[in-house]
This record gives structure tokens, C-alpha cells and sequence, in this order.
């Protein structure tokens, strides 16, 4: 089944005699009719601020950003609709937790990252670490992408805390093995923080089975809306955790003498947030969950594998990270050892080809790459065809034409 007949965007491309190859899933996905109908039907019939006013259009705009949060819950398979928390988007979920979690730490203690991160999963880290006098430490990697779990252990000791660390590399597409890192955290009551912007919308995620106690992702990477997140937490935590920001909504009663705060999830969602974009996100919800139905993930590993057997054609190409297919995502980085990446992410663009170059907010994996000026990546989603992947290979041979 073809899917791009779901997204208006490549209609309208069409028509503006614009036809592109969009291969920066990755970054963004684009999104398809049901969920811009959603956001638009919103605010023309039901637009009113939520869990306030007892108005019957503030009433079911609460029941419409409710009925979202139900539906997060199911599809993480959470326990609880109180442990799913909505934020701006992984960043925000991220640094929601690093400001919060590490609240509840001591001086000396110390917090386990990987090379793998974004820098939303470092920087806030980083920050607060700082802040109150606690260590960071930084897991190893293999040459093929993957965390060297034996090595990660050898970090641990009687003062870690948290291990926070991504489900899928937005970098190398690899997936990491996070229960069995879960397994092992937990033995030593330690936290495990996954950042899930990647794997959400290629990998059924059960934060059940994978029983980490914190899971970050963005709708916009799941075919929804920018500008809405969530952070999952299991309850005890979230319990035990302050405010991350203050003001309306996350109140229970305020004086000047003393404030107590709201009751889960309220407590960390001050202000008004993003509800049509949060309403709208349902709809992204339950058009991943066709595409899994629908077997999505057999389709994205073919095309990968496809995208590979292409590349086997410029055996001069550095790809980095695994080929095995059943151990990453579809995502594909490479440099040509005498082009810059940057250039060819231009040339690329001007014959149609939508890449991402630089590093892709993982400065540090760049450097343990040794691709110190970034590389140039390419990433599939439900729409893309191997039709896509061929325009790709013909555009790249005139570039390396071009450059060489």
C-alpha cells in the first residue's frame, strides 16, 4: 500500500511543479490529512482553554485533550493516564526531568549517559549536574553503533542514580538494548530515562515491558504536530518529583505565604498548553497504529535494506553504524571521503533530494564517528518508496560528478 496519497503536501508539491524526495523523516515527519482536519476542526467548532471554566466549550475541549492523553496511555501501554504528561516535545520532556529528577540527588552522586545523545539528552543533564554537584559519566560505544552494555556496567557504583539514554540513535538508526540495560539498572535501584523521538513512530514501544521508569518523545517525529511532547513517568517518581515551572493550572491553592500544588499529571503542566495541537495528536496516535497493523515495520526494514544495496555502488562511501537491518531504523549516515557533506546536502537539494548534513545535535557522536565536519543523513518514513531511494542514488551520482 502506498501512504503518500495520506499527506496533501506532495499533492500540493505537484502542483507547484515542485516534486521532492523527502528523505529528512528524522528531523520532521510530514503530516497526513486526518491530522490537520483534527487541528483545523478544533479551533473552528470547539476552541476554548481546558480543565478551567464549567462552559460547555470548555468542557469538551477538556474531554477532547483528555481523550489524547487516554490514548498516549494505550499506545505506550502506561498504567496510568496520570503518568502521561504533555510537554512542547522531547527537549522540553527532557529537561523537565533533568531539572526535576535530579532535585531528589545528592552531591557526589552520579548520573550514566552514552556517546549516542542528542544534545537535548545531554545539555540539560549537563546543566543541572553542575548545578548540584553531581557526576556525569559517559557509557562507550561500539564501532557499530550499539552501547557496550559489559562497559556501561563497569561505570555503576554505589552512588549512581540514573541512566539516561536513547532507544534509537538519531544518528546511526541503531537500536539499543534498553531492557536488558533496564534489567540490570534496576537491580541496582538505579533510574533509566529513554529518549524515544526516534524509535516512536518505526518501533511499538511498551514502556510496560520495558520497564524504564521515564520515556521522552515528540509528536512532530510521529507524523502529529510541533510543539507537543510527552514524558512518561511511573507514578512513584512523578509523586516524588517538584514542578518543573509554575503558574497556572499546576496549582492547588496559592497565598503568599505558601503555594501546594495540583495532583498528577497537572502538577507539571503549568500554563496554557498547545491544545489543538494536543487534540489533533490523536489522530497521529491512531494513524501509527494502522501503519504498524498495516506492517510498517517489514516496509521500512525493505527499504532500508533496498537503500543499502543501493549504496554498494559507491564503495568509496563511509557509512556508519550497522547494516544489519533487524538492529536499527531507517536511518542511513555516510560521508564521501572527498566531498563535505554540507555540499553535497545542497547539491542533493537541487535536484529535488530533501537530506539532512551536519550533526544532528550530536556533536559527541560526531567526534567518536571521526566525522568532525558531520554527515550526510538520509531517513525513511511510511510514505517513502524505493522509486525515492533510486532519485536519491541518481541525484547523488551527478553530485559526486559534480564535486569529484
Amino acid at each position: 500500500m502506498s501512504w503518500k496519497k495520506e499527506f496533501p503536501i506532495f499533492d500540493h508539491l505537484v502542483q507547484q511543479h515542485k516534486s521532492i524526495v523527502y528523505l529528512d523523516n528524522a528531523a520532521t515527519t510530514h503530516k497526513p490529512f486526518s491530522v490537520i482536519e483534527r487541528e483545523k476542526w478544533y479551533y473552528t467548532e470547539w476552541n476554548s482553554n481546558i480543565h478551567r471554566a464549567n462552559h460547555h466549550l470548555a468542557q469538551v475541549s477538556t474531554e477532547l485533550f483528555e481523550d489524547t492523553r487516554e490514548a498516549v496511555r494505550a499506545f505506550i501501554h502506561a498504567n496510568k493516564r496520570e503518568e502521561i504528561i504533555f510537554t512542547r516535545g522531547t527537549t522540553e520532556s527532557l529537561n523537565l526531568l533533568a531539572t526535576s529528577v535530579l532535585s531528589l540527588f545528592s552531591p557526589g552522586d552520579n548520573i550514566i549517559l552514552t556517546w549516542l545523545e542528542h544534545h537535548s539528552n545531554i545539555v540539560p543533564w549537563q546543566v543541572q549536574a553542575k548545578l548540584r554537584g553531581i557526576e556525569i559519566r559517559v557509557a562507550p560505544i561500539s564501532d557499530e553503533g550499539f552501547v557496550e552494555v559489559e562497559q556501561l556496567k563497569e561505570l555503576i557504583d554505589e552512588k549512581t542514580r540514573l541512566i539516561s539514554l536513547t532507544h534509537v540513535s538519531n544518528v546511526l538508526g541503531t537500536v539499543q538494548p534498553i531492557q536488558e540495560i533496564v534489567q540490570f539498572a534496576h537491580q541496582h535501584g538505579i533510574l533509566v530515562a529513554v529518549d524515544g523521538a526516534q524509535a516512536i513512530a518505526h518501533l511499538p514501544v511498551n514502556v510496560s515491558e520495558l520497564d524504564c521508569d521515564f520515556y521522552a518523545f515528540s509528536a512532530h517525529k510521529m507524523y502529529g504536530p510541533t510543539g507537543v511532547g510527552v514524558l512518561y513517568g511511573k507514578e512513584k517518581w512523578l509523586e516524588m518529583m517538584p514542578p518543573y515551572q509554575y503558574g497556572g493550572e499546576m496549582i492547588d491553592k496559592v497565598s503568599f505565604e505558601e503555594t501546594t500544588y495540583n495532583e498528577l499529571p497537572y502538577k507539571f503542566e503549568a500554563g496554557t498548553p498547545n491544545i489543538a495541537g494536543v487534540v489533533a495528536f490523536k489522530e497521529a496516535i491512531l494513524f501509527v497504529q494502522q501503519l504498524f497493523e498495516a506492517g510498517v515495520v517489514s516496509h521500512e526494514e525493505e527499504l532500508l535494506t533496498f537503500a543499502f544495496e543501493e549504496l554498494n555502488q559507491f564503495p568509496e562511501l563511509i557509512i556508519y553504524g550497522t547494516r544489519s537491518t533487524k538492529k536499527r531504523t531507517s536511518v542511513i549516515s555516510f560521508n564521501h571521503p572527498n566531498m563535505h557533506a554540507y555540499d553535497v546536502g545542497l547539491l542533493l537539494d537541487k535536484m529535488g533530494v530533501a537530506v539532512r548534513t551536519g550533526h544532528h545535535c550530536a556533536q559527541p557522536l560526531s567526534k567518536r564517528l571521526k566525522a568532525d565536519t558531520g554527515t550526510v543523513r538520509l531517513s525513511l518514513a511510511c510514505y517513502n518508496e524505493k522509486e525515492d531511494i533510486l532519485h536519491f542514488v541518481e541525484a547523488f551520482k551527478k553530485v559526486q560528478n559534480m564535486l569529484l
